[in-house]
């Protein structure tokens, strides 16, 4: 079964003192020269070296010469109001320093993507940055206490989630969680509570579909396929349920071997 392909891939650039090209002027370019300058970018003309460039000039042909020309250059276009011309797009921001969380509809409407901002920021903590922060601070310490880059982040997954000790929509506020992952007692705790063990032991679990929507996943089944390491899965499984699984997760459509492997195994049919 062919997997639906993404429209994009979301990434987040440092630009923190790189140069980005800005054309137009108005109201549309200067709010994309704020949100640049908030960035750290370095704004500059059409005549300088840079690797990114936005265009945001009203006059159809104007804008599609531009266009091109910096295309010839090697340079990736954000053209305003122009999807088509796009390399890349430039998302809706909630800011949660350091955690970001960017909305984007690959240009299709931008007025939906600031609608999903404004529900999303009625519903992350405003001091969600607090335990990033803190989490960064203990990665040494999760690095020596789980060797293996997928037994760490099962840990991490088994922390963060509903009702976990560190769950970030937790009724308590995140700054009094964030005091928690300092303490290593407590994580040595929190796993053993979790069963999560220090090496690369797997497991396999089993999942039964009644229907192909993936609005019918129940709440575990979400979760399963959010921190599978592997989804094997019978051919007739929609792509759309496979979507939910994580983007790196392996997708392999057929029966999964009898040999225990690393981490965790999902198999998934329909009933």
């Amino acid at each position: 079964m062919r997997r639906r392909r993404l429209n994009s891939l979301p990434i987040f650039v440092r630009l923190q003192g790189v140069n980005v090209i800005l054309l137009g002027t108005g109201e549309a370019a200067d709010a994309k020269r704020r949100l640049l300058e908030r960035a750290g970018a370095v704004v500059v003309s059409e005549d300088k070296t840079a690797s990114l460039a936005i265009v945001a000039i009203e006059d159809e042909a104007e804008a599609k010469a531009a266009i091109a020309r910096l295309k010839a250059r090697g340079i990736l276009v954000n053209a305003v109001d122009r999807p088509a011309f796009c390399d890349f797009t430039l998302p809706a921001i909630v800011d949660r320093d350091p955690v970001l969380v960017a909305i984007g509809t690959g240009g299709a409407s931008a007025g939906l993507a600031k609608a999903l901002r404004q529900r999303f920021e009625t519903i992350l903590p405003t001091d969600l940055g607090t335990l990033a922060t803190k989490l960064q601070a203990m990665r040494p310490t999760l690095r020596a206490r789980f060797p293996g880059s997928a037994d760490r982040r099962r840990a991490i997954d088994a922390l963060l989630a509903p009702g976990a000790p560190l769950d970030p929509f937790a009724d308590s506020p995140v700054t009094v969680r964030a005091e928690l992952v300092e303490a290593l007692p407590f994580l040595e705790q929190a796993c053993e509570e979790k069963g999560i063990p220090s090496t690369g032991s797997g497991r396999a679990e089993f999942i039964e579909l009644n229907s192909q929507d993936p609005d019918d996943l129940t709440l575990k089944q979400a979760r399963l396929l959010g921190s599978a390491d592997r989804v094997y899965h019978a051919p007739d499984v929609p792509s759309a349920i496979l979507d939910r699984a994580r983007a790196d997760a392996v997708r392999i459509a057929g029966t999964a071997p009898d040999t225990p492997m690393p981490g965790l195994t999902l198999i998934v049919r329909l009933a």
